[in-house]
């Protein structure tokens, strides 16, 4: 039973990749806590964060949070996290972490 637990891919890898996309829009690191918390009070459980629920906060929530620390990104931009947000996965490892796992 340890072995299938650890097959699988844990859940807050949403947020993590969320938190990833957001800093390279912004072209710095996000506050990891702050995020958690706006994801709680909008509703969302950042530890569970699925695929919806990373898109729903990618619209007024995500520029309201940016806003808070003095950034506004483009429309485009917004698109770009919103796309990249979509296509995430996190029950599936993405191409990068495969090939980091052959190097283990």
């Amino acid at each position: 039973m340890a072995s299938r637990e650890q097959a699988r891919p844990r859940r807050r890898r949403g947020f993590d990749h969320l938190v990833e996309e957001i800093s390279v829009a912004v072209g710095q690191r996000v506050p990891r806590y702050p995020l958690w918390l706006r994801l709680r009070a909008h509703g969302f459980d950042p530890e569970q964060l699925d695929r919806a629920s990373a898109v729903a906060f990618c619209g007024a929530p995500l520029e309201g949070f940016l806003f808070e620390y003095g950034v506004c990104l483009p429309e485009r931009e917004l698109l770009r996290v919103r796309r990249s947000v979509r296509r995430f996965d996190p029950d599936y490892p993405t191409p990068y972490e495969r090939m980091a796992a052959l190097g283990d």
